[in-house]
């Protein structure tokens, strides 16, 4: 079993930044692809960035390329989201997983049978 737990969430104005982090419990986290997704209100949840099991890949939503940055600390359990350039539709409740059969590249498409889910972190970018 795998517990996620996310922090890092809060209120920036247009162009700050944020560094989210999730820490995870359990042996089998490097074991795990994981990634960052969001919801906002009244949307469904969306993939924002993967990244492989030994961080040597990464994959983002088209939203977010050049301005977000997925990393992993296996050491530390422990995967980051670095935002930066936020703009107010960034805004959203930010969540961790992580999904031990899949890909990177495939882990867009689990979002129905991820493995593992945190309970979110909210990120608020007002104009």
């Amino acid at each position: 079993q795998v517990q996620l737990v996310e922090s890092g969430g809060g209120s920036v104005q247009t162009g700050g930044s944020l560094r989210l982090s999730c820490v995870a419990s359990g042996e089998t986290f490097s074991s795990a692809t994981a990634g960052w997704f969001r919801q906002a209100p009244g949307k469904e949840r969306d993939f924002v960035a993967a990244i492989s099991r030994g961080g040597g890949t990464t994959y983002y939503a088209d939203s977010v390329k050049g301005r977000f940055t997925i990393s992993r600390d296996n050491a530390k359990n422990t995967v980051y989201l670095q935002m930066n350039n936020l703009k107010p539709e960034d805004t959203a409740v930010y969540y961790c997983a992580a999904d031990l059969g899949s890909s990177a590249q495939r882990l867009s498409e689990r979002i129905g049978t991820m493995d593992y889910w945190g309970k979110g972190t909210l990120v608020t970018v007002s104009s």
